[in-house]
């Protein structure tokens, strides 16, 4: 898997598609997480827009390559073990993104609760935001992985569902990235700090199901 996802990286950084998302990542950064708020909503905020962008770069990785290219990588390793590197090339994309973003509001947020009284310990708020982080990073990736190619070949109906997919599971009450994330902004409330263990669990189990299933009918349909 090495080489594949060298030869991805590869191909993903040269084709400069990755520019608009992540463009448009740092200006929602830049725009949302003010100097001097509060840590646990700054975190929030971040891992908030890491979802639909996660699905994007999925997406950026899944169409990126040439069909010739395609074709030559699935005889020389398996069209499943192929399109795995792709949306695994994506989601770590995304990762790194989501670092980023983190040590971005660890640098310029304020390390209390919404009271700006409250101190908030910076490790764990840390440690919490990363997380909510993985988890939108995760669950985006799923979204890129049912979204696009094998599953759906269309390129207008992979756009629309997946932004809409990706608004529900923002929004959506059962949605494990929306309680990452509501779960920051209710500490930020209380002061206190809870890293989102079950959602990023959950969301594991997701995204692998989802990128198995993708896998599986990319051997099936070339």
């Amino acid at each position: 898997m090495i080489p594949l996802l060298r030869y991805h990286s590869v191909l993903l950084l040269r084709s400069h598609r990755w520019l608009p998302p992540v463009l448009l990542y740092a200006a929602f950064l830049a725009v949302g997480v003010q100097s001097g708020g509060p840590v646990l909503d700054s975190y929030g905020l971040a891992a908030f827009a890491l979802l639909p962008l996660a699905a994007w770069l999925c997406r950026i990785c899944v169409t990126g390559e040439p069909p010739a290219a395609r074709a030559c990588a699935a005889a020389a390793t398996g069209p499943g073990r192929t399109h795995l590197a792709r949306v695994a090339t994506g989601a770590l994309s995304a990762a790194v993104l989501a670092l980023a973003g983190s040590a971005y509001v660890a640098l310029v947020a304020d390390p209390h609760a919404s009271d700006h009284r409250t101190a908030v310990p910076e490790v764990p708020a840390f440690c919490a935001g990363l997380l909510a982080a993985l988890v939108c990073v995760l669950l985006g990736t799923a979204v890129g992985a049912l979204c696009n190619w094998p599953v759906l070949r269309s390129t207008g109906w992979s756009v629309l569902s997946a932004l809409m997919a990706a608004v529900l599971l923002l929004v959506g009450g059962a949605s494990p990235a929306n309680a990452a994330v509501s779960g920051l902004i209710t500490g930020s409330t209380h002061g206190t700090v809870t890293l989102p263990w079950l959602p990023l669990i959950s969301t594991a189990v997701i995204a692998a199901a989802a990128t198995a299933v993708a896998c599986r009918l990319s051997s099936r349909r070339g």
